[in-house]
C-alpha cells in the first residue's frame, strides 16, 4: 500500500532529483521540474521536502454510480453499475475539456468528498456494483490513490476501470495496469501537431500505451475519440488512425466516436453534426475495425453491435438502455456462432440508465 505523510498526502516513488536542486516528476512524459514547494502543471503533484507527493490522496470531486457504456465501455460487462470517481486536475492541457471544471481546477475545496479505498471497495460492493472506475479527470495523476483502490477491489471481487488518456511513463504504467481489468483510452486524435498544439502533450506517449494494454496485458481496451470539427475529423485522419489501430492493436478493439460541444477554450468551435460521427464509423469499419459506434448522440443503430461474421445484431442500445441481446453464454453470436470480443456475463445487467451519487 502507499505510504502516507497525511490522510491527503501520499509519497510518489517516481521522481528524481536534479543537479540545480529541483526534483523532477518521473510519473508522465511531462517530466516537472519543481522547486521547493512547486507544483506540477496537474497540480496535485507538489515537491515538498525534496521528493514528490500527491497532495489529494483520500479526496474526490464526488462519488456516483453510472452505467458501465457511459465510460464508455460496450464489451466490458454489458448493463451493470460501475462506481466511479475522480479526484482534480490533469496532465494534458487540452482546450476543448468537456471536464474542465474538475480537470482544470486549482482549488482543493473541489475535493469535498473523502474516502478511503477500502471504504470505497466496500461501498460499490454494498450497492451491487461490478466494477469500479478512476474517472472524470485522469488516473494517471491520482496514480496512488487508484492503486490502492483498485487492489482494495480486487480483494471484494470487483473489477477495476481506467478512463485515461494514456499518457503515463512506462514503469507507472506496468505498475498501474497490473491491478486493473478494463481501460477506455481517449486516443484524441492521430497527428502530433493536434496533440502538442490543443492538448500540451505528444501523440507517440499514447500509441506506446496503447500497444502496452493489448499486447503487454490481459486488460481489456476500447478507444474514444471526441470528434472535434475542423480539428481532427479530416477523412484522410480518420483513415490513417482506424487503418493504425486494425494494424498495430487488431480488429477486435472497440472505437468510440463522440461529439464535441463547445467548452472551455474552445467556445467558438460549433458541436461536431451527426453526420461527421457516422463518417468516422463508416470509415472504421470499412478499414476493418470490428465494433466502432458513436457517442453524445442519440443514433440506435450506430450505438449497438453487430456480428463481424454474420452481420446480425448482437447487444442493441438505446442511449444507456440494452435491448437485444444475442449473446450465447459463452459470449458468441447466436445465429453463427462467431465470437464477440469483450468480457461479458452469461446475461446482460439490467442498471439502464440510472446515476446515483455516493455520499460517505
Amino acid at each position: 500500500m502507499t505510504r502516507l505523510l497525511s490522510p491527503d498526502t501520499a509519497v510518489s516513488r517516481y521522481w528524481h532529483l536534479l543537479d540545480d536542486g529541483k526534483v523532477q516528476c518521473d510519473l508522465c512524459p511531462r517530466f516537472c521540474k519543481l522547486h521547493e514547494g512547486q507544483r506540477g502543471l496537474c497540480f496535485v503533484r507538489q515537491n515538498r521536502d525534496g521528493q514528490i507527493v500527491m497532495t489529494s490522496y483520500g479526496r474526490s470531486s464526488g462519488f456516483v454510480i453510472d452505467p458501465i457504456e457511459k465510460k464508455p465501455l460496450n464489451h466490458f460487462l454489458p448493463g451493470t453499475p460501475i462506481f466511479s470517481f475522480g479526484t482534480a486536475g490533469c496532465n494534458l492541457a487540452c482546450k476543448f475539456c468537456q471536464n474542465w471544471d474538475i480537470s482544470k481546477s486549482r482549488e482543493m475545496d473541489t475535493l469535498m468528498s473523502r474516502a478511503g479505498p477500502v471504504a470505497i471497495a466496500r461501498a460499490a460492493l454494498e450497492h451491487a456494483c461490478a466494477s469500479v472506475a478512476y474517472t472524470y479527470n485522469d488516473p494517471v495523476i491520482f496514480h496512488e490513490y487508484a492503486i490502492d483502490t483498485a487492489q482494495a477491489c480486487r480483494e471484494l471481487g470487483l473489477k477495476s476501470v481506467a478512463v485515461t488518456t494514456g499518457y503515463v511513463c512506462a514503469e507507472p504504467r506496468a505498475e498501474f495496469y497490473r491491478y486493473i481489468d478494463a481501460a477506455n483510452v481517449d486516443l484524441k486524435a492521430f497527428s502530433e501537431e493536434f496533440y502538442r498544439k490543443i492538448t500540451g502533450g505528444h501523440l507517440q506517449a499514447v500509441l506506446e500505451t496503447l500497444q502496452y494494454l493489448k499486447h503487454e496485458t490481459p486488460v481489456w481496451l476500447e478507444l474514444t475519440t471526441l470528434l472535434i470539427p475542423g480539428a481532427n475529423d479530416s477523412e484522410a485522419e480518420l483513415h490513417a488512425m482506424t487503418q493504425w489501430v486494425v494494424e498495430h492493436l487488431g480488429p477486435d478493439v472497440p472505437m468510440h466516436f463522440t461529439a464535441f460541444h463547445p467548452d472551455w477554450k474552445m467556445q467558438d468551435t460549433p458541436p461536431t453534426p451527426r453526420s461527421a460521427l457516422l463518417l468516422a464509423r463508416s470509415i472504421a469499419l470499412k478499414n476493418g475495425v470490428r465494433y466502432a459506434y458513436v457517442g453524445n448522440v442519440h443514433d440506435k443503430s450506430a450505438e449497438s453491435t453487430y456480428c463481424h461474421g454474420c452481420g446480425k445484431l448482437l447487444i442493441g442500445r438505446d442511449w444507456y438502455e440494452l435491448s437485444e441481446w444475442n449473446l450465447d453464454d459463452a459470449g458468441n453470436c447466436r445465429f453463427c456462432g462467431s465470437a464477440c470480443a469483450g468480457v461479458f456475463n452469461p446475461l446482460p445487467g439490467n442498471w439502464g440508465a440510472k446515476r446515483l451519487s455516493i455520499k460517505f
